[in-house]
């Protein structure tokens, strides 16, 4: 099989956790280690988030007295594919020795016209109380919203179009190779009149990325891969449960926060309408039982997972 995993923050560092590299690189190792079984038997194109590394690199770039300006989104998205992606690269070559791994700086095309630079939603950075927060936001012009019990900064974030370098990925996926690539949803960019490309003060969300990108290469599952061990109904309510197996219309009939599960089920929901794939969502620990369909959210066109595997016959609503 082909498959597009997509790692979501905690991957990287978890909540509470400080933004240290050692501790990061450690939290890579043991989710290179989940990966590393479906690794040895698929094709696999690995991307990854970025929201607290490009918050770090944002409060740093904005601090530093030798710079007229701060470094734009666009360039702190491409400094942290290439830190996240080393990372990746040097644990996926450790784990499977042998195996060929290439991590690519990629661009991720959006519109210029997209309402949601008028709007923005993406959690950049580390959390705050509410009156650090508010002050921030008055000091540095920043948006913030809450986040859980915390409070984050947001910025725009455009659905993604194409990534540009998607025929590059493809030739190395033919070529027996795993790809780490659109970490944090690859760097934003727009096509201006002339056709030109250029950056834009924005950051796309990884999990829609991942499902443009599965897409555009027939990949044959799409694996979201988060700190939950699954898409939860009434979350947060006494009613709650989990969501074993289900249908994009059923999934999309269901209410989910923009900044958190929100982007995953629409990711997960645009890629098996598309394709008439699978795609799930689950714990990262999980993530060789996800695919064989013994955890996780799956989605499919029928509600049932490809292979069968429990609850396959669960009511996807």
């Amino acid at each position: 099989m082909r498959i597009v995993v997509a790692l979501g923050g905690n991957a990287l560092l978890r909540r509470g956790e400080r933004p240290d590299a050692a501790v990061q690189q450690a939290n890579v190792r043991a989710a290179v280690a989940a990966l590393a079984p479906l690794a040895h038997r698929h094709e696999l194109v690995i991307t990854h988030g970025n929201g607290p590394q490009v918050g770090v690199l944002a409060l740093q770039s904005a601090a530093d007295r030798s710079l007229s300006s701060p470094y734009p989104f666009d360039v702190l998205g491409a400094e942290t594919q290439g830190m996240i992606g080393y990372w990746l690269l040097q644990a996926l070559q450790n784990a499977l020795p042998g195996r060929q791994v290439c991590a690519l700086l990629n661009q991720t095309l959006v519109s210029a016209a997209d309402p949601a630079f008028a709007r923005p939603t993406k959690f950049v950075g580390p959390v705050y109380g509410r009156e650090e927060a508010e002050r921030l936001a008055a000091e540095r012009g920043w948006t913030v919203r809450e986040d859980g019990e915390r409070w984050r900064r947001v910025v725009p974030s455009p659905r993604p179009q194409r990534v540009v370098e998607t025929r590059l990925i493809r030739l190395l996926l033919n070529s027996g190779a795993v790809a780490v690539c659109a970490g944090g949803g690859g760097v934003p960019v727009v096509r201006d009149e002339r056709g030109l490309l250029t950056g834009v003060e924005a950051v796309v969300d990884k999990d829609l990325t991942a499902a443009l990108l599965a897409e555009a290469l027939d990949a044959d599952a799409l694996l979201l891969l988060t700190d939950v061990p699954h898409v939860v109904r009434g979350f947060g309510t006494p009613d709650a449960e989990p969501i074993i197996r289900t249908t994009p219309a059923a999934l999309r009939s269901l209410d989910f926060p923009d900044g958190s599960m929100g982007p995953k089920a629409e990711a997960a929901c645009r890629f098996v309408e598309l394709t008439g794939g699978m795609a799930a969502i689950g714990s990262l620990d999980d993530a060789r039982a996800i695919l064989d369909g013994a955890a996780g959210t799956v989605v499919t066109p029928s509600g049932r997972h490809p292979e069968g595997g429990p609850d396959a016959a669960q009511d996807p609503t």
